[in-house]
């Protein structure tokens, strides 16, 4: 039985709306995994070293038959293919993706932690995933609502459509 999963995704380099687009399309091909939806894109400030560019953020639902190692290795596999280098952390990147929730599953191990271990901190993940999934609750029962309250909105603009380029409300 497929487990309803949430993946964050995040581009900061080499036309993010382009990298945002072709990670949509390469998680819909995954095995076993079916896209449900696709939360509104946001622009956000770069969380990390130095100076970077702006994200562009966003949420989606998906099912999968993967368990959560093999679908992270899975998006892994995904971010290198679109360019991901890793030297610097929270650095900026061709594309990140995030396994934010598993079903009501949680997972600590050294390489996989789940729900995402910053997940209440970034307004760039919870408002796109309230947008998507506003009565959704974490696996411990904290409910998704209380996170985005406790978080600000500063640094993150909605933008008017999927893909649109940087334009904003």
């Amino acid at each position: 039985m497929p487990a309803r999963v949430y993946l964050g995704l995040g581009s900061n380099l080499n036309s993010p709306p382009r990298q945002i687009k072709a990670a949509l399309k390469a998680i819909a091909q995954l095995p076993g995994t079916q896209l449900i939806r696709c939360a509104p894109w946001y622009k956000s400030l770069a969380i990390g070293p130095g100076s970077q560019p702006s994200y562009i953020n966003t949420v989606v639902e998906i099912d999968t038959a993967l368990q959560p190692r093999a679908l992270l290795q899975a998006l892994q596999q995904i971010e290198t293919r679109q360019g991901r280098k890793r030297i610097v952390r929270w650095g900026p990147r061709t594309l990140d993706l995030d396994i934010l929730l598993y079903a009501k599953r949680s997972l600590n191990s050294r390489q996989l932690q789940i729900p995402h271990p910053r997940l209440g901190e970034r307004n760039f993940v919870l408002q796109p995933l309230a947008d998507i999934a506003p009565e959704l609750s974490l696996p411990d029962g904290t409910p998704l609502a209380r996170l985005l309250a406790n978080c600000s909105p500063a640094g993150i603009v909605r933008l008017v459509a999927v893909g649109s380029g940087g334009r904003t409300d």
